[in-house]
C-alpha cells in the first residue's frame, strides 16, 4: 500500500525544486520524491530487525523474545546492521582520502597533468605535525614524504592512525583506555565485516565498540587526510562570493553539472572550462561559453575554492536535468542516483561516469586518470559541447541566492585575530561571556521522505534565535545557502542579540560554510583548537556544542555521527532510527539504542540519539549546551545582556554627550 501522495510544497520548501516537480508531472516523469511516496519502507528492515547475513535467513524478528535461525537476538542483529552501515560509510570517505593521498604522491613525483601544490604553507604546517623535515627542502620533497605517511595509514596493521595526534591529549587517552584507538583505516573496516559474519561477534556492546574504533579511523584518519590533501593541492578555502540554486544554469551557454565527491576531477574540469581553446570550441557550437555548476559535495568543493555556483544539493540532481538545459552531468562517486540515466533519456542530457569504481547502465564512461587529468577534462567538456545542438525546450527556474562559502578552520583562526595574532581566543571569550550560547554543527544529506531542506533550515533558524553559532557542511550547507543564511547580513534581525554582536563586529554570516561532507574533519579541528585555546575545558566533550544531521540518509552519516560521538559530541539525527525496533511488538528492542546513547556517553562523553521532531531537536540541543555551560561554571545564558556592537553601536554612541558616551563605553559613572 502506497503512502499518501504529498503535494510538491510538502516535498520541498525550495520554490525552484517545486517548479521542477510540477514540470515532471506535466511530462509524466517520476523523481525520487514521487518514488518515495510510492515506496512504502519496510518497517522491519528500517528498524534494524531483519538479518540477511547468511542464507539461513533473512530472519525477521517481530515477536517478543524471538531469535534468528542461528539464535541471534534482536540486539545482536541491530548492532551488526549498524556496524556494517558505519563500516560502509567509513570506507566511502576514507577511500576518498586514499585517492587524495595517491594523487599527492603522483604530483610530488611529476607524474600528473594539470595539478600543482597550491598551498605550500599548509603543506609545511601539516608535515610539521608529524615531524617530517621541512627546512631547506622543496615542496615536492615534503609532499612526497607526507604522501607516503598518509598512504601507509590505510594498510597499517599495528600502532595507531597517525592523524589522531591532532585530537586533544585527553581525548586520545580516552580512546587508548577504552581500546578503540584505530590501528589502520582499512584494518578496522575489514574487521567490521569479519566480526559480523555468521557465527562471529555476538555481544552487541562489543560489536559497537569496534564501530567506534572504525569511525575514529574515518574521521581522524581517512577524512582528515582527504581534507588536508585537498587543501594542499587545490588551496585552503577562504571566503569567496558564490551563488546557489537551479537559476545558475545558463540558457545561452553549455551547462555542465559536476556531481559526486572527489575534487581531483571537478577541480580539473573547472580549469579546462576556462581554457581559451574550450571557450572557442563552445562558441563554434553556437554557445557563449561553458557554464559549470555543482551538485552535492562536489558543488561544495568547487564553490568554496573557485566560486563556481552550486546548482543544488542531493535532491537537485534529477531536478537539474528536468530543466532541459544540462548538456552533461559528470559524476564520480557517492550519492549518484541510478535513476539519472532513465530520466536523462527524456532529454538530451548525457550522463558521464568517470570513476573506475562507478558505472551506470546507460551512461557514457570516460574514465578519469590523474596522470592525464587536463586532457580528459577537455575531452569531457568537448563531449558536452557537441551535445549543445541537441538541446530542446528548456525551463530554468528564476531562483538563485548569493552566499559566502569557504570558512576553513584556518580562516576562522585568521578572521578572529588577523595575520599576526590569529587565535580562537575571541570565539572562546564570546562563548564564555554568553554572547554566543554555544555552537551547533548542522550537517548531512537530504532525504526525500522528509520535506527537502525544511529540517535543516528550521533547526538552524531556531538555534540562531538562541545565540547559537552554526557551522555547516555538505548538503545541509547548500540548504542554508538557498535560503540566504550564508551572507554577512543574512537575517541578522532574526539572530539572537549576542550572536548578532559577534557577526556584526567580525563581519561574518551567522551560519559558516565549512565545506563538503568529508570536511567534517574541519569541525573536529575547530573543536580541538577551541580546547587548546583554553577556558572551555580540556577536552571536546566539555565544549557547549552539539552536532545535528536533520535529514540524514546515507551510511556516511552514520560513520560521521559515530566519530563525532567518540570525540565527545552529542549528535542528533532526524528522521527514523536504524535501531529503533518496534517497542509495541518486541520488549527488548532498546538495548542498542540505549548503548549508543547512555553507554557511549558514559565512555566518551558524547552520545547519539534519533529525534524526528524538529522542535525536540532544538530543545535537546539547547538543554545540552546549557548543561555544558553550567558544568564549566559559565554565566547562565541571558539574551538581555547583549544586543548592540560594531558600526550600529558606534553610530548610536556618537549621538550621546561625551560624559554619557564615556560612561557607556567604559562602564563608569557619568560626571
Amino acid at each position: 500500500m502506497a503512502r499518501k501522495k504529498r503535494t510538491h510544497e510538502e516535498h520541498t520548501i525550495d520554490p525552484a525544486a517545486q517548479e521542477m516537480l510540477y514540470r515532471a508531472d506535466e511530462l509524466g516523469i517520476g523523481t525520487a520524491f514521487s518514488r518515495a511516496d510510492e515506496m512504502v519502507p519496510c518497517n522491519i528492515g528500517s528498524a534494524g530487525m531483519c538479518c540477511k547475513i547468511c542464507s539461513m535467513g533473512p530472519c525477521r524478528l517481530t515477536k517478543d523474545g524471538q531469535t534468528g535461525v542461528c539464535g541471534a537476538t534482536l540486539d545482536t542483529i541491530q548492532a551488526r546492521n549498524l556496524i556494517r552501515g558505519i563500516a560502509a560509510g567509513a570506507a566511502a570517505h576514507s577511500d576518498h582520502g586514499r585517492d587524495m593521498a595517491l594523487t599527492l604522491k603522483a604530483v610530488a613525483n611529476d607524474e600528473t597533468e594539470g595539478y600543482m601544490i597550491r598551498d605550500v604553507a599548509k603543506l609545511r604546517m601539516v608535515a610539521s605535525y608529524y615531524d617530517i623535515p621541512i627546512e631547506d627542502r622543496s615542496p615536492k620533497e615534503i609532499a612526497n614524504d607526507l604522501a607516503d605517511l598518509y598512504i601507509a595509514q590505510f594498510g597499517q596493521q599495528h600502532g595507531k592512525v597517525i592523524p589522531v595526534i591532532r585530537a586533544p591529549e585527553k581525548r586520545q587517552k580516552v580512546w587508548e583506555d577504552t581500546g578503540v584507538m584505530p590501528r589502520g583505516v582499512d584494518r578496522e573496516i575489514v574487521e567490521c565485516l569479519h566480526r559480523t559474519h555468521i557465527g562471529d561477534d555476538q555481544d552487541p556492546e562489543h560489536i559497537l565498540q569496534h564501530a567506534v574504533r572504525t569511525a575514529i579511523g574515518d574521521g581522524w584518519g581517512g577524512s582528515l587526510i582527504a581534507t588536508d590533501v585537498s587543501d594542499i593541492l587545490f588551496g585552503t578555502p577562504a571566503p569567496i562570493l558564490g551563488q546557489a540554486n537551479l537559476g545558475v544554469l545558463k540558457k545561452d551557454m553549455v551547462n555542465v553539472v559536476v556531481h559526486g565527491h572527489e575534487p581531483t576531477l571537478s577541480q580539473m574540469v573547472v580549469a579546462a572550462s576556462q581554457d581559451p581553446e574550450i571557450i572557442e570550441y563552445a562558441k563554434a557550437a553556437g554557445a557563449e561559453g561553458v557554464a559549470l555548476s555543482g551538485i552535492c559535495c562536489t558543488a561544495n568543493e568547487i564553490l568554496m575554492r573557485q566560486g563556481i555556483p552550486a546548482a543544488g544539493n542531493f535532491l537537485h540532481q534529477e531536478l537539474s536535468i528536468l530543466t532541459g538545459a544540462v548538456e552533461a552531468m559528470v559524476v564520480d562517486v557517492q550519492c549518484i542516483m541510478q535513476a539519472l540515466t532513465n530520466l536523462a533519456s527524456n532529454f538530451h542530457t548525457q550522463i558521464i561516469t568517470t570513476s573506475p569504481k562507478v558505472k551506470i547502465k546507460g551512461a557514457m564512461h570516460i574514465e578519469f586518470d590523474e596522470h592525464k587529468a587536463l586532457t580528459i577534462a577537455k575531452q569531457i567538456l568537448r563531449t558536452a559541447i557537441d551535445n549543445y545542438k541537441n538541446r530542446g525546450e528548456i525551463q530554468i527556474p528564476d531562483a538563485t541566492e548569493d552566499l559566502i562559502p569557504g570558512f576553513s578552520h584556518e580562516y576562522i583562526n585568521y578572521m578572529l585575530g588577523g595575520s599576526y595574532r590569529a587565535s580562537f581566543r575571541p570565539l572562546n571569550d564570546a562563548v564564555m561571556s554568553g554572547r554566543i550560547r554555544g555552537v551547533a554543527a548542522i550537517v548531512g544529506c537530504n532525504n526525500p521522505r522528509s520535506t527537502q531542506d525544511y529540517l535543516h533550515t528550521y533547526v538552524a533558524e531556531q538555534l540562531l534565535k538562541q545565540d547559537v553559532l552554526i557551522v555547516e557542511t555538505g548538503c545541509g550547507a547548500i540548504a542554508s545557502a538557498k535560503v540566504g543564511h550564508l551572507l554577512g547580513e543574512a537575517g541578522l534581525d532574526q539572530v539572537g542579540p549576542g550572536l548578532r554582536e559577534i557577526c556584526e563586529t567580525i563581519g561574518i554570516p551567522p551560519v559558516l560554510h565549512m565545506g563538503s561532507c568529508v570536511d567534517n574533519s574541519r569541525i573536529l579541528t575547530v573543536l580541538s583548537q577551541v580546547v587548546e585555546e583554553g577556558g572551555l575545558g580540556d577536552d571536546i566533550d566539555q565544549v557547549p556544542a552539539v552536532g545535528l544531521a536533520p535529514e540524514w540518509m546515507s551510511e556516511k552519516a552514520l560513520s560521521i555521527g559515530t566519530y563525532c560521538v567518540a570525540s565527545g559530541v552529542y549528535v542528533i539525527f532526524g528522521g527514523s532510527s536504524p535501531v529503533s525496533g518496534m517497542p509495541d511488538r518486541v520488549s527488548d528492542s532498546d538495548v542498542v539504542a540505549k548503548f549508543i546513547s547512555e553507554g557511549w556517553e558514559e565512555l566518551y562523553g558524547g552520545k547519539m540519539e534519533f529525534i524526528p521532531d524538529p522542535d525536540e531537536m532544538v530543545r535537546k540541543s539547547l538543554e545540552h549546551i546549557d548543561k555544558k555551560r553550567a558544568d564549566l561554571g559559565l554565566p547562565e545564558y541571558d539574551p538581555e545582556r547583549y544586543g548592540q556592537s560594531g558600526d550600529a553601536r558606534m553610530l548610536e554612541l556618537e549621538e550621546l554627550p561625551f560624559a554619557e558616551r564615556r560612561a557607556a563605553v567604559y562602564g563608569v559613572a557619568a560626571d
